[in-house]
């Protein structure tokens, strides 16, 4: 007896549909995000300033510290 879905796949194909679709907006979306998406880069969500990336450098050892401590006089001022 038809089901009214005829030979498909009824719920499970009306599903899979909806998910090949959702999924397929959602890629466009996120691709559209990341071609337009202005202002300055940022990592994690936050804008570092020039005190950050210095106290970053010198915590992973770029930096000895009378080079630390000469850069944070020149930010200082």
């Amino acid at each position: 007896m038809m089901t009214g879905f005829g030979m498909g796949f009824g719920v499970v194909g009306l599903l899979l549909m909806l998910l090949f679709w959702g999924s397929l907006i959602f890629g466009a979306a996120l691709i559209g995000r990341a071609v337009f998406q202005t202002g300055p880069s940022t990592r994690m969500g936050q804008i570092q300033n020039a005190g950050d990336i210095l106290d970053q450098r010198y915590a992973r050892g770029e930096l000895t510290r009378d080079q630390y401590e000469g850069m944070r006089q020149d930010l200082e001022t």
